[in-house]
């Protein structure tokens, strides 16, 4: 499973929000889907609305009709949506809202509060919260995301620069939110977290594997395609795979990565 994937565009069938932090340009399905038979072994998808749709999910939920029962989605919506709302993004494969609290447009609730309030709405369904924070940032982090009504997954490695080092207090918190095991990671976006921003990311290797190390049955992968928002060079899809052997160097690891884990937090069979 790719736990962590967005398509865009055209924009003329689906307009970007106005508060969007930035413009991607058009990525479609089949341009994933063949992205996925190149690399060969990825059969299902897990696609999570980018910020600059806002709420607005439509772009994501025409791609995820089209696939089936092959793909579960992660929405993004506000305090305002109805329950029957609701209901009819689950009967369509949704399983979880992602708070974007780094890119601009990302956050439709007035606080964290408001987000902990929302969780309780969604419990019921047997959805997760997913967010993107920086969590050597996030004041309070296990105490915050522990209060949540639902489990919480959290994007990119945790989103914190290797600069700041495996000590630093922020990752070492989100090391213990892990092993409190109601929490979840993607170890998506090295790049985004890389000092150099360049391949081969060696510096993000010691970071994952504290990850894995601290709860394997919490850990998952995803490509990040097509890789928004970010300066420099677009990164190579086949070397992010070949992280995955670095970061998990036994079968067992990635067995729990790339398989059982996802079964279990996206509900697929």
């Amino acid at each position: 499973v790719d736990f962590h994937a967005h398509v865009f565009g055209p924009e003329s069938r689906y307009p970007y929000s106005p508060a969007r932090g930035y413009t991607p340009p058009d990525a479609s399905l089949e341009t994933l889907l063949n992205l996925h038979r190149t690399l060969g072994g990825i059969e299902r998808v897990v696609l999570t609305q980018p910020s600059v749709y806002g709420t607005d999910n439509t772009c994501m939920m025409d791609a995820a009709a089209r696939l089936g029962d092959r793909c579960r989605s992660v929405v993004a919506l506000g305090p305002d949506v109805t329950d029957s709302e609701l209901e009819a993004l689950h009967e369509q494969g949704a399983c979880g809202v992602r708070v974007n609290l780094v890119d601009k447009g990302g956050m439709p609730f007035e606080d964290i509060n408001a987000v902990r309030r929302f969780t309780e709405r969604i419990r019921d369904l047997g959805w997760h919260l997913e967010v993107l924070i920086h969590v050597h940032e996030f004041g309070d982090l296990r105490t915050t995301l522990n209060s949540m009504a639902v489990d919480v997954c959290v994007g990119h490695l945790g989103y914190m620069k290797t600069e700041h080092g495996l000590d630093h207090p922020g990752f070492q918190d989100f090391l213990d939110l892990l092993r409190d095991g109601n929490c979840w990671v993607k170890l998506s976006g090295s790049y985004r977290i890389a000092a150099s921003g360049l391949p081969p990311y060696r510096d993000v290797e010691p970071f994952a594997k504290a990850l894995i190390g601290a709860n394997v049955e919490r850990v998952l992968w995803g490509t990040d395609w097509p890789h928004p928002n970010i300066s420099g060079p677009v990164p190579d899809d086949g070397q992010l795979v070949d992280l995955i052997e670095q970061f998990a160097p036994d079968m067992a690891s990635r067995q729990a990565l790339l398989v059982d884990n996802p079964a279990r937090l996206y509900g697929f069979e």
